[in-house]
């Protein structure tokens, strides 16, 4: 992402449903990052079967660093949750004029992924009337966290 015409990179993690664990803005996209990154997510969520990375040789130093080599897979198809993640972030980036400054990035992306996780629910995994009364429920929540 562009701020101020200078790269910042937005790291994400996804589970297999497509729901967003953390993001986190940094300056470099080097092996620093993602050990710092990769600690951040296996302290909050505990060590995983299985990491799912694009072939950036960054994460496997990372994950040297880590004892956790063997549970990458890089792989050109395998990251699609990550990628399909990032389409709505972008739009609600253009919609807001793009962003000043990396605070105010990293702020809108987690909150924009806690809300994201909480309405978008997988619709195709249930018929319409079961997912009309999850998105129903959702928003009751909503609601009332808003009231409080």
């Amino acid at each position: 992402m562009t701020i101020n015409g200078e790269v910042r990179y937005l790291w994400r993690a996804v589970d297999h449903e497509g729901e967003v664990f953390e993001a986190v803005v940094t300056m470099r996209r080097d092996r620093k990052a993602a050990l710092k990154f990769l600690r951040k997510l296996t302290r909050r969520y505990g060590r995983t079967r299985k990491i799912v990375t694009d072939r950036l040789p960054s994460y496997g130093a990372a994950l040297n660093g880590l004892g956790a080599r063997d549970l990458q897979s890089p792989g050109c198809w395998f990251n699609i949750r990550v990628e399909n993640s990032h389409p709505p972030l972008r739009r609600r980036e253009r919609a807001m004029l793009r962003f000043r400054r990396m605070r105010s990035l990293q702020t809108f992306a987690a909150v924009h992924a806690s809300v994201s996780n909480h309405f978008n629910k997988e619709r195709s995994l249930s018929d319409r009337n079961i997912f009309k009364l999850n998105r129903a429920a959702a928003l009751e929540q909503w609601r009332q966290l808003g009231a409080a």
